[in-house]
């Protein structure tokens, strides 16, 4: 069951090395080499994903779809949008005054949003790898049941990672690799003259297609996240407290 008692989808562990080597054995051929087990998890589901209504709005849709991934019923509305997109304006650091006015929302007020409206708790947490942002927010997935934000484009774009397909179950062992995002794209069906097309909703994008729009953050004004891969990450409090 998801944080609100919304019944998702968990795969789990496909052995299909098993399967393969039971009809092997049943017909007398040889057993196969054992291939890799899979696990996937995934919260999306048809209703969820919600187009940006302007140029400038993907985190108020990205906030609007993690919602709606962990939620009961479905809000898919322009107004709840917009709502969500103010708070996290509000919510998000000045902008420094020598850059040009903000139009959209930062990665800050992005997760402070989610966090007032008791969606989480989410933090801003940068990763020196692609491998290790996805490692991270596969894991965070699985302990906490809550999708995971992508900031795309070099901090420019937000996206949804709703699931995931790994080598294991990270909820049960660490020794595990992630082989595909499951990912939601606020801009579709646009697309960029930069960055290409647009995924559909629910698309599985192995890490070297993710990788093409999922970049470092750039910029002047990064910080201590400038170079990182950067995630609107769950944080699993009770993981939290045994580490302490």
């Amino acid at each position: 069951m998801s944080p609100t008692g919304r019944r998702r989808i968990d795969l789990g562990a496909i052995g299909l090395a098993f399967v393969l080597g039971l009809g092997s054995a049943l017909a007398g051929g040889p057993q196969p080499v054992q291939a890799a087990r899979v696990y996937e998890f995934d919260l999306y589901r048809p209703g969820d994903f919600v187009a940006q209504t302007n140029l400038v709005q993907c985190v108020g849709a990205s906030m609007q779809m993690m919602i709606n991934l962990v939620s009961a019923r479905d809000d898919r509305s322009a107004a709840t949008q917009r709502r969500l997109w103010q708070l996290a304006r509000q919510l998000g650091p000045p902008r420094p005054p020598d850059r040009p006015p903000r139009r959209g929302a930062s990665v800050q007020g992005w997760a402070a949003g989610l966090n007032r409206l008791d969606q989480g708790p989410y933090a801003v947490v940068g990763y020196p790898s692609l491998a290790d942002a996805l490692y991270a927010a596969a894991r965070s997935m699985r302990r906490t049941g809550r999708p995971v934000g992508l900031l795309a484009w070099g901090g420019r774009h937000a996206w949804v990672m709703s699931g995931f397909r790994a080598t294991a179950d990270p909820a049960v062992t660490d020794d595990f690799r992630v082989t595909h995002a499951i990912v939601l794209d606020p801009l579709y069906p646009l697309d960029s003259t930069t960055w290409g097309r647009s995924p559909a909703p629910g698309s599985s994008l192995t890490p070297a297609r993710l990788g093409q729009a999922f970049v470092p953050r750039r910029g002047s004004w990064s910080g201590v996240l400038s170079g990182m891969w950067v995630i609107v990450q769950p944080i699993d409090l009770q993981a939290r407290q045994g580490m302490l």
